[in-house]
């Protein structure tokens, strides 16, 4: 039973490790050994096409889009200081 214990115990600082090292280098998580493109299958793949270029032009206009929605005041907050108060 130690040994399932043990084993857990590292399994997790592993999961955990690796989930650290991505948070910290903030980069965003690619496929390895090529994926679609290494069976001949990348101009299938619904998101870029085949254009390698798609995909950071995406990230690029969500970035903008969250950028202007950021910047833009939010339609959810009501502000009862800008309007004034009518009493007959």
């Amino acid at each position: 039973m130690t040994i399932y214990i043990l084993a857990f115990i590292i399994m997790l600082l592993v999961v955990a490790g690796m989930a650290l090292g991505a948070i910290v280098q903030n980069k965003p998580l690619k496929g390895s050994c090529g994926g679609l493109n290494k069976i001949g299958m990348k101009k299938d793949c619904d998101i870029c096409g085949g254009d390698d270029d798609e995909c950071e032009k995406e990230q690029e206009r969500q970035r903008q889009a969250a950028l202007a929605s950021a910047a833009a005041p939010s339609d959810l907050a009501y502000d009862a200081t800008s309007k004034q108060n009518k009493q007959s």
